[in-house]
C-alpha cells in the first residue's frame, strides 16, 4: 500500500502532467488556426491560376503539355505525408495504414503487370515509418531539404523536381496520399493523382469559373503549358499546408484526451491520498483514546 509522501509525489507528477498537457494543446491550436489561415491566403493564387486555365479553355484552340501525358505505369511515384514530431496519436499510423492499402490497390490495377513503387516520404515520422517496409519492389527516396514544415521557397523546389521526374520518365505517375483537413475535429484520408495531370480535372476545375474575353500574348499553347506548373505548385502548397493543419488538429485531440486521462488520475489519487490520510489521522486519535482509558 502506497505511503502518504509516495501518493504525494505522484499527485505532484500527475499535476504537472496536466499542465504540461494543456499547454501542449493550446500551442497546438494556435499552429492550427494559423494553418487554416495560411490557407486562406493561397485562395486568391488558386483562383487566379484557375481563371487563366478556364479562359484559355474556352478558346478556340488546342492545348498539350508533357504533363498531361498518359502513359504506361511501371514506376509509380507515391508522396505520403506524415509529421516531423510525434504526440499527436494515431495520425502516422492511420496514414501509414492508408498507404499499404493504395499500394494494394494499385497493384490490383496493374492486373498482374510488373508495377514498381517509388515512396517519396515527407516527415521524420513517415521516412522512419516507410523504412520498415521489406519489399523489393518498393524503393524509399526521400528527398533532402523537404519536411513537414518546409518554408514555400522548398515546397516550390520540391513541386518543380517532381514535375521533372514526370518529364524525364523517372516516374510514369505519381499519386499524393496525406490527410486532408475539414475541421478541428475532423481529418480524412485522401490520395490525389498529381501527374499526370487529368484532363478532366482541368475542364472540371474551369467549369467553376466565369469566363471573360481575353486577348492572349504570345498564344494560348505557350500560355497553357506554363500555367500547368503553376497550377500543380498551387496544389501542392495547399496539401502541405493542410497537412500541418491536420498535424495539429490530431495533436490537439491527443492533448485533450492525455488532460482528460491526467484529471481522472488526479481526482483518484487525491480521493485515496485524502482517504490514507483521515486513516491515519482516525488510527492516532484510537491510540490516543486507548491511552486515556489504559491510564
Amino acid at each position: 500500500m502506497a505511503t502518504l509522501r509516495e501518493l504525494k509525489g505522484r499527485i505532484g507528477s500527475v499535476a504537472s502532467s496536466e499542465k504540461i498537457t494543456g499547454a501542449m494543446k493550446m500551442i497546438s491550436s494556435a499552429k492550427m488556426h494559423r494553418a487554416e489561415a495560411d490557407l486562406r491566403k493561397l485562395l486568391p493564387f488558386r483562383r487566379q491560376i484557375e481563371s487563366i486555365i478556364a479562359n484559355l479553355l474556352s478558346a478556340d484552340a488546342e492545348f498539350s503539355s508533357p504533363l498531361t501525358e498518359v502513359r504506361e505505369v511501371r514506376r509509380a511515384g507515391i508522396v505520403v505525408f506524415g509529421s516531423d514530431d510525434g504526440l499527436c496519436g494515431g495520425y502516422n499510423i492511420n496514414i501509414f495504414k492508408g498507404l499499404l492499402s493504395h499500394i494494394a490497390r494499385l497493384r490490383k490495377e496493374a492486373e498482374g503487370r510488373s508495377l514498381e513503387f517509388v515512396l517519396i516520404p515527407v516527415g521524420r515520422k513517415m521516412i522512419k515509418a516507410c523504412a520498415k517496409l521489406q519489399d523489393p519492389t518498393v524503393s524509399i527516396v526521400p528527398v533532402k531539404g523537404v519536411s513537414a514544415k518546409s518554408s514555400p521557397e522548398e515546397v516550390t523546389r520540391f513541386s518543380f523536381d517532381l514535375q521533372e521526374r514526370f518529364r524525364l520518365g523517372e516516374l510514369d505517375s505519381l499519386d499524393i496520399l496525406y490527410m486532408n483537413f475539414q475541421t478541428a475535429g475532423r481529418q480524412r484520408l485522401r490520395s490525389d493523382r498529381y501527374l499526370p495531370l487529368s484532363p478532366d480535372l482541368i475542364t472540371g476545375t474551369a467549369a467553376t469559373v466565369k469566363c471573360r474575353p481575353c486577348i492572349f500574348e504570345p498564344d494560348p499553347a505557350t500560355i497553357f503549358c506554363s500555367v500547368i506548373p503553376m497550377y500543380l505548385l498551387s496544389t501542392m502548397q495547399e496539401i502541405f499546408t493542410e497537412n500541418r493543419a491536420s498535424e495539429q488538429a490530431a495533436r490537439i485531440m491527443a492533448m485533450q484526451s492525455a488532460n482528460d486521462n491526467a484529471k481522472k488520475l488526479l481526482e483518484e489519487l487525491r480521493l485515496e491520498y485524502n482517504k490514507l490520510r483521515q486513516q491515519g489521522i482516525t488510527n492516532e486519535l484510537l491510540d490516543i483514546l486507548g491511552g486515556q482509558v489504559n491510564n
